[in-house]
């Protein structure tokens, strides 16, 4: 199977994620109290563990592979200030709007990131892939209950919102296969650049939203979503 389809296949997966998240948080039989308290949060703090995995044993794993010291320090930092300063921006957009952006925020860059690194190393592309897939979920099932919550949107109408901005998993990922696998310095800025701009999403925005008082669930599942990118890199070195 040609490469690009794989990555096809693979970003696309990623993005029918946040749609599969959604259509969970549709469930009208699970009860809304519960879901709006411990199993809301728990699966915020499950996505934000994945996030952090994705940063820890991918991005900036091979992100620092082919930089000096400055550029390093330039492309983590700059990623970070610049999701920052959109951050700033959507905060004074309606609340739906700002639920979407923020979730293409991280999909976007990684899925471009997967298809940079495919050619590059494979075994943690399909790693970073996997990851996306499982932190989407979580991504989608908490977007969709902030959007249903500030606007007058029917559920199916969010859902399938979802699904038609699955289609630029593929696009973002082949961007990144036809026009940075072949630069590695360009490629591991980009990771870094990345990892820098999830890291702020997950301490500004999924943190905050998985604290729950008196309930001890939300925290360990950013624990388990933490230890699924462990179980997954530790799963990499063994096949290689």
């Amino acid at each position: 199977m040609s490469d690009w389809i794989v990555i096809s296949i693979l970003t696309l997966s990623a993005g029918l994620a946040m749609a599969l998240g959604a259509a969970i948080a549709a469930i009208e039989h699970i009860g809304s109290r519960w879901i709006e308290t411990e199993l809301r949060h728990a699966v915020i703090a499950f996505g934000g563990g994945v996030l952090l995995s994705a940063v820890s044993f991918v991005l900036v794993h091979e992100g620092m592979k082919n930089l000096s010291f400055i550029p390093v320090v330039l492309s983590f930092g700059i990623g970070g200030f610049i999701v920052m300063a959109i951050d700033k921006v959507l905060t004074k957009k309606r609340e739906h709007v700002s639920q979407l952006a923020a979730m293409l925020l991280d999909f976007i860059p990684e899925v471009i990131a997967l298809g940079a690194i495919y050619l590059l190393d494979k075994p943690y592309a399909l790693l970073l892939g996997l990851l996306i897939v499982f932190q989407n979920i979580p991504e989608g099932f908490n977007a969709f209950l902030e959007i249903r919550s500030s606007s007058k949107h029917q559920g199916w109408f969010i859902i399938c919102i979802f699904l038609a901005m699955s289609i630029i998993g593929p696009i973002a990922g082949l961007t990144g296969y036809f026009f940075l696998s072949e630069n590695p310095e360009i490629t591991s800025g980009f990771m870094l650049f990345a990892s820098g701009g999830i890291l702020y999403l997950v301490f500004q925005d999924i943190a905050p939203q998985a604290v729950l008082k008196k309930h001890w669930a939300p925290s360990f599942g950013a624990v388990v979503g933490f230890l699924f990118g462990m179980i997954g890199k530790m799963l990499i070195v063994y096949v290689t």
